[in-house]
């Protein structure tokens, strides 16, 4: 008895578009966009905190390189059967655009690029690390469309309202080619979205960020470990349901389920060994007053005129002059 697939998510017909010899994928323009998205409200949040915006550019230019770069290489690495062996290119494994990019990897050396970027200009790493963790998730959402346009990371078949369609493309010659080809309309299969499971659980995890750090004025980089701790979470119970060919240990444990348990413990050690951590603030105590920056939003300044007034306060008492902004943002 086979049962009717009364609803479906479809797949985008194709996830390159071909300008002359320039080939436009689907997959680039959603990272690029999240990268855009991040850079726009990580200089909001620093400059809530009382960093300069100059400082997010700076470190932009040169963690998005170190974090697609990191990124690759975690990928080549844990799923090196892909790029090396009998039948395989090893070529293949600079072809970024192809896709292939693991979090952990961009993360840990877009990270070190950043810190080096500070360490060198003489900033704090914590205010900057709290600032850009809600975008830098935020940025991962985005990218995880790159995964639908490219018909990947996708569980096992079902046949659930939401499941998604995986159709058969052939290229121009009539060769299947599921990634560079235009879909035939032959559905292969209808599987479970797990690249939209992570895009809703990151979305989420934003909203909570936001929230945790409104409410209860989170610094010492304990916004970032919560980030970290979330979005490990969620991805470790992801994993379960994918079946796109992994790395395994421990017999068919997926790599990356190890990883997101060992992460998950370690920032949730960290975030309760730094509680007592408050907000500090990044550049204006080291440097001059600036008269450009921008003013706090509404939603960062919300419940904070008393503390600025008496940052005023102790400012002009102490004959510094003050930037009217609070010590601890």
């Amino acid at each position: 008895m086979s049962t009717q697939i009364l609803a479906a998510i479809p797949s985008p017909p194709q996830g390159v578009w071909h300008l002359g010899p320039v080939a436009l994928r689907a997959y680039a323009l959603c990272i690029l966009t999240g990268i855009v998205v991040a850079v726009f409200w990580t200089v909001r949040r620093y400059v809530a905190r009382g960093g300069y915006p100059e400082t997010v550019i700076d470190c932009a230019i040169a963690a998005v390189p170190a974090g697609i770069i990191g990124g690759r290489i975690y990928h080549v690495i844990t799923d090196h059967h892909l790029y090396f062996g009998e039948g395989r290119d090893w070529v293949d494994a600079f072809k970024i655009t192809n896709g292939g990019l693991g979090i952990w990897g961009a993360v840990v050396l877009g990270g070190l690029a950043v810190w080096a970027v500070l360490a060198y200009k003489k900033v704090p790493l914590a205010p900057f690390a709290d600032a850009v963790a809600p975008p830098i998730l935020l940025a991962q959402a985005i990218g995880r469309l790159g995964n639908w346009f490219n018909q990947e990371l996708y569980g096992g078949e079902s046949d659930a309202p939401w499941a998604l369609e995986i159709y058969r493309r052939v290229d121009a010659d009539g060769n299947i080619d599921q990634m560079d080809g235009v879909s035939d309309g032959t559905v292969l299969a209808t599987v479970q979205p797990t690249f939209l499971y992570e895009l809703l659980w990151a979305l989420l995890v934003v909203l909570v960020l936001v929230w945790a750090d409104r409410r209860f004025r989170l610094g010492g980089g304990r916004v970032f470990m919560l980030y970290v701790a979330g979005y490990t979470f969620g991805r470790f119970f992801i994993e379960s349901i994918r079946t796109d060919a992994a790395t395994t240990v421990f017999g068919d444990v997926r790599i990356n389920s190890v990883v997101s348990a060992v992460v998950f413990v370690g920032a949730v050690v960290l975030f309760v060994l730094t509680r007592s951590r408050t907000r500090e603030e990044p550049e204006y105590v080291a440097g001059p007053p600036r008269e450009d920056l921008e003013e706090d939003s509404e939603g960062e300044r919300e419940g904070d005129a008393e503390s600025d007034a008496e940052a005023s306060e102790a400012s002009r008492g102490s004959g510094r002059g003050g930037t009217g902004l609070s010590s601890d943002r």
